[in-house]
């Protein structure tokens, strides 16, 4: 399965802006506002954004190969 230029691009800057921003935002939030979880909160979106990191890496290794060969 292979993943078009652009379906990479939008995960890429989700996984680089979009996801860590929401973590930081709702931790920031939390200690001001006292709302609940947060560590928890923002440490389960930082998991998610690590695991799409290592997602992409393969991808974006696969892709580099693939290229390479031909």
């Amino acid at each position: 399965m292979t993943m078009s230029n652009k379906v990479y691009d939008v995960l890429k800057f989700i996984a680089q802006i979009v996801l860590p921003a929401l973590a930081t935002f709702y931790l920031t939030l939390a200690g001001i506002w006292g709302l609940p979880f947060g560590e928890q909160v923002s440490g389960t979106i930082m998991a998610v954004d690590t695991l799409l990191g290592a997602v992409l890496m393969i991808s974006s290794n696969k892709y580099n190969k693939e290229n390479e060969e031909e």
